[in-house]
């Protein structure tokens, strides 16, 4: 299958992240379905949909540590519990595309996958290969996952992102953030940092150095990590767009370039 495309909503788009408990941020939710069901139904061409799960992930997981692995018995209760929450988020997500009539189909990433200390070592994609075949949306979302070392560790919304890049031969990955893209300096913090419109291997070190964390509690490395691992693809071009700029999303999966940072 050809130009396929892997969107990327974050965490802190489509919940109150920095909330102390699970909070879904509708209004943004259910505009970012109309964008994607305008583009979709419009292009009509292979869309995977990855979510991060913000409050009703990072929270609980920084709580309780078990992102650093299974050490005690109660941690069993925490990574069921933190999968319970997830999977709460994704039904919501799914729920606001089918009011869109997108054919949504969620996927729990962690029912296939097999981490070893922190790194995805594999996860079967055959099922969301033939759901883009036959026309639907898979729909996946950052989870705590089996780890054949330490019991758990996170798979994070990013991780899933790059690794179906590389299985399914994504032609582009939209990531959709709440910032215009990656900056020289935190532009949450310092009102003359500058965007960065490209990054290559020329210029990638440099631009690690300059990128920081995510600003609230997430343990999944925020925009460092996210970099990192997007400049592992080859042949899939990649743009890191502000979400909360009304249209971008859909402009974005429409094809229309520069709004954001692109990586390639």
């Amino acid at each position: 299958m050809k130009n396929i495309t892997i969107l990327k909503i974050g965490g802190s788009l489509i919940t109150e992240k920095d909330k102390d408990t699970p909070t879904i941020n509708y209004p943004n939710l259910k505009r970012f379905a109309k964008e994607v069901a305008e583009s979709y139904q419009k292009e009509k061409s292979p869309l995977v949909f990855v979510h991060g799960v913000g409050s009703f992930g990072h929270v609980i997981v920084h709580k309780t540590g078990i992102h650093k692995g299974l050490t005690k018995e109660s941690h069993l209760i925490d990574f069921a519990e933190t999968q319970r929450l997830q999977n709460e988020l994704n039904v919501a997500v799914v729920q606001e595309f089918i009011k869109n009539n997108i054919p949504a189909m969620p996927v729990q990433a962690s029912a296939s996958a097999v981490m070893e200390k922190g790194t995805i070592k594999s996860m079967d994609v055959k099922a969301i290969s033939g759901m883009l075949d036959i026309g639907l949306m898979p729909t996946l979302f950052g989870v705590p996952a089996y780890d054949s070392k330490q019991g758990c560790s996170i798979l994070s919304g990013d991780d899933i992102c790059v690794y179906l890049a590389k299985m399914l031969n994504a032609t582009r990955l939209i990531h959709a953030t709440d910032v215009d893209g990656v900056f020289d300096s935190n532009p949450k913090e310092n009102p003359n940092a500058k965007i960065i419109s490209h990054i290559t291997r020329q210029n990638f070190e440099e631009v690690l150095k300059k990128t920081t964390g995510s600003s609230n509690t997430d343990v999944t490395g925020g925009m460092k990590n996210k970099i990192k691992g997007l400049l592992e693809l080859v042949g899939t071009t990649t743009e890191i767009i502000n979400g909360n700029k009304k249209g971008y999303i859909k402009r974005a999966l429409l094809g229309e370039v520069g709004l954001g940072t692109r990586i390639c």
